[in-house]
């Protein structure tokens, strides 16, 4: 396993630069080993939920975690806002940094992650191939 670490700044969107790094490190198999930051902007598809949800307002990143390739990513998100409440989802690009993203990302080339639609359940879901 090797690692790498980005620092996003402020008005970047997380999923699309997560999915930029990948191309940019040639990323086949990837995992969030950390992530935390500050979002002025979410939005998250929710358990069970086909529609996507954009809420506008500062959080907090409590974790982020998942995996990501050359062939997509599956994320999700934990985010605290002013109150101290948390929410989490699958995160969307529209996920829109405050002030900071750090992140550390793994990368192990013992594996190739794929993504191909599952009949069963209508998403991309992961093919792990040795």
């Amino acid at each position: 396993m090797h690692t790498f670490a980005l620092r996003l700044s402020p008005n970047q969107d997380l999923k699309e630069e997560l999915g930029a790094a990948a191309s940019r490190e040639g990323i086949q198999a990837g995992f969030i080993l950390t992530g935390i930051g500050s979002l002025k902007q979410a939005t998250l598809r929710f358990a069970d939920q086909v529609a996507p949800c954009r809420l506008e307002q500062k959080f907090e990143i409590i974790s982020l975690v998942g995996t990501l390739s050359l062939n997509g990513a599956h994320l999700h998100i934990a985010l605290g806002d002013r109150e101290g409440k948390v929410i989490g989802g699958h995160l969307l690009p529209g996920c829109i940094v405050y002030t900071t993203a750090e992140i550390v990302i793994g990368v192990t080339d013992e594996f190739t992650f794929l993504r191909r639609l599952d009949q069963q359940t209508g998403f991309r879901e992961l093919e792990i191939v040795s």
